[in-house]
């Protein structure tokens, strides 16, 4: 079933490709579209758990080992309950359609990933509360800024360290 679901994805981006051949490679042009797909499924399940699971207010995590009390923010709750879905979505998408053909193996692909992906989250912890708490600007706005600086920043880095092909 997954061979087919990424035989099928691939079909659906390469369909679409043609006008734009003479402007980008095939990669970038899945990149894009993988890439932008798992980027707007972000913020729609961002938005959703924002209004609707989070209810706009502070929750506290109590009696947990090591600390009394943990408060986490609306925003913050909506920002780990998209990133649960978005990480494993975002690996499979680049690992098997964009970048299918990179010869280093999956541990360390995966390895590579997890530590882009630790140092997106904190840039988006980072500017979200920056955008939210310091600046004012309302959750959702301020979660589609954070992505345009997080997206530059995760396509320079997988493209010349997370999925590079190694020297061999």
């Amino acid at each position: 079933m997954p061979n087919y679901f990424v035989r099928l994805i691939t079909a659906i981006i390469d369909f679409f490709y043609p006008p734009f051949r003479r402007f980008i490679p095939i990669q970038t042009f899945r990149y894009i579209a993988c890439g932008g797909g798992n980027t707007a499924l972000d913020i729609v399940l961002y938005a959703i758990s924002y209004y609707l699971l989070a209810d706009r207010e502070v929750i506290h995590l109590t009696n947990l080992p090591l600390v009394n009390t943990i408060a986490v923010t609306p925003h913050i709750l909506a920002f780990i309950i998209a990133f649960c879905v978005s990480f494993p979505t975002g690996f499979f998408l680049m690992r098997t359609v964009v970048f299918h053909d990179s010869n280093l193996r999956g541990r360390v692909q995966l390895f590579r990933y997890i530590l882009l992906v630790a140092a997106c989250v904190f840039l988006n912890y980072i500017f979200i509360k920056l955008f939210v708490e310091r600046f004012g600007l309302q959750a959702v706005i301020a979660k589609i800024l954070t992505t345009c600086i997080v997206v530059t920043f995760s396509y320079l880095a997988q493209r010349n360290f997370t999925f590079k092909k190694s020297a061999a």
